[in-house]
């Protein structure tokens, strides 16, 4: 049985989709990776690509992204409100059919060890693949963002763990990590005030005493003209989807502020989705698709595909 993987690279670009264009197609040029969703945003200056396949054509790909990366962005003008530290900011691997953690460990720490020999990178291992308990947690690896990174990481304990012990001119560092499945969720708050934002997501986050397995912080989107609770859900099994909607409604609510949408960045597992609209109490007898659109229609996600569910997406990519 083959073993796939999934990527999910981060790029501290999101306003110039001639370059995200050129990310993309550095994927496209590899056979047997496919490239199954591609999003950018303006406000945070970032782009996700969501790769899955095989391992070796993964690997390729992901390095022509990190050439193509070097070359076109230059972090001593990079402005977005996202956390980051570099052009190529995070590549996680994560396991799919056939595929361990322990695989995934492994192909970050080979990737690691190549981007940094090739483009003269440091690189921090995070998640699974961390060589200390003290940089598990991407949060902490980003610590002082870019900026702070350039002046502290001779510091022995900001050393990397691949590549000089100095930023890279243009390009910063490069965090590649293992982990479980993602989903990268927004809330977007019929408010204009980012401090509400921000003190929900305090509420709510994990490290705060919130919900577990749940990062958030607090944003303000120029072009929604609104608020917004930006989220990573580290495992939907632990805290669902729903329950992360229904949680930011009440806190919103205490200040008389209702949620105008949410919208997924990427893609989310179909049981993520199955999982609303079993609370939502879409029947069971309905097709699947109208169980997804049952799911999507509780969380008000916006621009809502079936095709962000990743199974769906990766069946049609590989039938192509």
């Amino acid at each position: 049985m083959a073993k796939l993987v999934e990527s999910v690279p981060n790029f501290s670009e999101g306003r110039r989709l001639e370059v995200v264009d050129k990310l993309a197609a550095a994927v496209e040029s590899v056979p047997g990776a496919f490239l199954l969703d591609r999003t950018s945003d303006p406000s945070h200056n970032r782009s996700v690509l969501t790769i899955a396949g095989e391992a070796a054509p993964i690997l390729q790909a992901l390095e022509k992204t990190v050439a193509v990366a070097v070359a076109e962005i230059d972090m001593e003008r990079h402005i977005g409100e996202h956390p980051r530290i570099g052009a190529v900011d995070v590549v996680p691997f994560v396991p799919l059919a056939g595929a361990t953690m322990s695989d995934c460990v492994e192909l970050a720490r080979t990737f690691g060890s190549m981007i940094a020999d090739r483009f003269q990178l440091p690189v921090y291992l995070y998640g699974e693949a961390a060589t200390s308990p003290f940089r598990q947690r991407l949060a902490d690896v980003r610590r002082g963002q870019y900026e702070g990174l350039k002046s502290s990481i001779a510091e022995p304990a900001r050393a990397p763990d691949f590549g000089p012990a100095k930023i890279h001119p243009t390009a910063g560092a490069v965090a590649v990590g293992a982990r479980p499945f993602l989903i990268a969720y927004n809330i977007n708050l019929e408010s204009r005030d980012v401090e509400l934002a921000k003190r929900i997501a305090r509420r709510i986050r994990e490290s705060s005493g919130g919900l577990p397995r749940v990062q958030a912080n607090g944003f303000w989107i120029e072009e929604r003209d609104r608020a917004q609770v930006s989220m990573n859900l580290l495992d939907f099994r632990v805290t669902p989807l729903w329950m992360v909607w229904e949680a930011v409604r009440a806190e919103a609510a205490e200040d008389g502020v209702h949620l105008a949408e949410s919208e997924l960045i990427g893609l989310a597992p179909i049981d993520a989705m199955l999982d609303v609209a079993n609370h939502a109490g879409v029947s069971e007898r309905l097709p699947q698709l109208e169980r997804l659109a049952g799911a999507a229609g509780f969380l008000k996600l916006r621009d809502f595909s079936p095709m962000q569910a990743l199974e769906l997406r990766l069946e049609a990519a590989r039938g192509r």
